[in-house]
């Protein structure tokens, strides 16, 4: 378990050398956040102004159905159209990042431009991903919306299971081009291969970001007494601040655990060790403990 953990951390550690290399590489998850909010407003605004969700909340009730809206086909339809857009911009902008780690893993200086065209060519596949992510994540809503406990814990299960499956996806579908299900299964293979130390990376950079939110979140709670009082602008100063950190970690933890996935990837998939990466590490990776 020891050795696990300190290949996570030098996982993590190495990645977070290529970011410093590649700091524009930050633009991505940025780009990504900016996206699903989009997203969510393009969905959320017409449908609360036109009351389509409301609509569909309520349809059946005379009809001595449950109010539940997940069994309603109307709100169904308009949840999977959201899980695909936002898992759409979500893979393309990784798919982009990891496009611009490979490079730089190649030894080349990579673009954000490079990046974008790298994920447009790629665009039948990141469709199709996101196309059996939004399916994937519609059952276990609907799996979740069954019990208030039960449900739960099965949706829960079963997410970290897939998500663990399907680590390795966007590298797969950026490098090899295979389509969403075979892309599934040489996730599996290289994860199976890689036991779990991949995991155990992005493990690293969670705990290490969290530990970084946790001043930000101080002056979160700091400014937010203090908006109470006479120091009401001092507060919400600390407050935005605390906001702003907050996002710049999550942007970084985003851009490393790409990293991760990337370097992982193509040393599993071709033996050789990523430009910044450690040889011996990610060899440990690939051996059993």
């Amino acid at each position: 378990m020891f050795e696990r953990f300190a290949t996570g951390f030098s996982l993590a550690r190495q990645s977070w050398d290529v970011l410093r290399t590649d700091k524009h590489l930050l633009l991505f998850p940025l780009l990504s956040g900016i996206g699903c909010l989009m997203v969510m407003a393009s969905f959320a605004v017409p449908l609360l102004a036109t009351g389509t969700v409301q609509n569909a909340v309520g349809a059946g009730v005379g009809d001595d159905q449950s109010s539940d809206p997940m069994q309603n086909p109307l709100y169904l339809a308009i949840l999977f159209a959201f899980y695909f857009v936002n898992y759409f911009v979500i893979v393309f902008f990784n798919s982009a990042l990891i496009a611009c780690a490979v490079k730089r893993f190649y030894g080349a200086d990579p673009t954000i431009r490079e990046g974008l065209s790298a994920a447009m060519a790629r665009l039948p596949q990141i469709a199709g991903w996101a196309l059996v992510s939004a399916t994937v994540g519609l059952i276990l809503r609907v799996i979740e919306s069954r019990s208030e406990r039960v449900g739960q814990f099965v949706s829960a299960i079963l997410g970290m299971a897939w998500s663990a499956a399907t680590f390795f996806v966007v590298p797969v579908l950026v490098i090899e081009r295979l389509g969403p299900i075979a892309a599934v299964k040489r996730s599996g293979e290289l994860l199976k291969s890689s036991w779990g130390e991949a995991l155990a990376g992005n493990s690293s950079i969670g705990f290490f970001c969290f530990l970084a939110m946790i001043p930000c979140i101080v002056l979160i709670v700091t400014g937010g007494i203090m908006l109470g009082g006479n120091l009401a602008i001092v507060g919400g100063i600390l407050v935005v601040l605390g906001v702003i950190g907050i996002l710049i970690v999550s942007l970084i933890s985003s851009a490393l655990s790409a990293i991760v996935q990337a370097a992982v990837y193509m040393y599993g998939a071709s033996g050789d060790a990523p430009t910044g990466f450690d040889a011996s590490t990610l060899r440990s990776a690939f051996s059993r403990a």
